[in-house]
C-alpha cells in the first residue's frame, strides 16, 4: 500500500496523535497491573485498571489508520510497543538491583511494576492476533467507515481480548471470575467503540480537515 498523496507535505498534528497514542499505551499497561471489581446490585464486573484509559488508544488508532493510512498507524503502534518493552526492561533492572538505605517499598515495587512485563506481553500478543481488524478495514475500502470501525472491532476485539486476558491473568484470577473478566473486557471495549463512534467520526473529520486530506487519499 502506498502512502496518501496528501502526505508530501509535513503532517500538522500527526506527531501529537502519535505521541498521545504511545503515552496512553504506556500508562494503560501500568494501570492494568491492578485487577478491580464493580459490584452494583446484581451487576458483578471484573476488569483491570487499563480499562480506564486504554479505550482511547483504540480511538487514536482509528484516527491514525483512517487519516494517515495503515502503514503510518502500524509504525506508531510498533513504537508504542517498543516503548513498553523498554519500560518493562527498565522496571526489571531497577527491581533487580539492591534497595538503598531507607527504601522500604521494594516488595511493593516488585509486586506492581514487576508485573508490567506480563501485561506488555499480553498487549503484544493481543495486537498481533487483532491484526484481523486491519484486514477487515482494508477489505471494505475507503467507504462504509462505520461498518469498518464496528465490524473490525467486533471480530478483532474478540481475539484480542481472549489473548490478552489469558496471557495477563490466567492462573491469577480464579475460575468463573476469569470468564467474567474476559466477557467484561470484550463488552466494554466494543461498547466504548460503538458509543464513541460519533466522536470518532468528528475527530477523524477534524484531523482530515487540518491535514487537508480527502477521503479517497487515505486508503490509496
Amino acid at each position: 500500500m502506498t502512502e496518501p498523496s496528501g502526505h508530501t507535505k509535513a503532517p500538522r498534528v500527526y506527531d501529537i496523535v502519535a505521541v498521545s497514542f504511545v503515552a496512553f499505551l504506556l500508562i494503560s499497561n501500568i494501570a492494568a497491573t491492578k485487577v478491580t471489581v464493580l459490584d452494583a446490585g446484581p451487576i458483578h464486573l471484573v476488569f483491570d485498571g487499563g480499562a480506564v484509559l486504554f479505550p482511547l488508544t483504540y480511538i487514536l488508532g482509528d484516527v491514525l489508520s483512517e487519516v494517515y493510512g495503515f502503514a503510518r498507524a502500524r509504525r506508531v503502534i510498533i513504537m508504542g510497543f517498543a516503548a513498553s518493552l523498554l519500560a518493562s526492561l527498565t522496571f526489571w533492572v531497577v527491581q533487580s538491583i539492591p534497595a538503598g538505605p531507607g527504601y522500604e517499598n521494594q516488595d511493593a515495587f516488585v509486586a506492581v511494576l514487576g508485573f508490567v512485563p506480563r501485561i506488555v506481553a499480553a498487549s503484544i500478543g493481543g495486537y498481533l492476533v487483532g491484526q484481523l481488524m486491519v484486514k477487515i478495514r482494508q477489505r471494505w475500502g475507503a467507504n462504509h467507515l462505520w461498518a469498518r470501525l464496528i465490524g473490525s472491532t467486533l471480530v478483532g476485539e474478540a481475539f484480542d481480548t481472549v489473548i490478552f486476558c489469558t496471557i495477563a491473568f490466567a492462573g491469577i484470577i480464579p475460575g468463573s471470575e476469569f470468564l467474567n473478566y474476559i466477557i467484561t473486557g470484550y463488552v466494554y471495549k466494543v461498547g466504548i467503540e460503538v458509543v464513541f463512534l460519533p466522536i470518532t467520526y468528528r475527530v477523524i473529520a477534524l484531523v482530515r480537515k487540518i491535514e487537508h486530506l480527502r477521503r479517497e487519499e487515505v486508503l490509496a
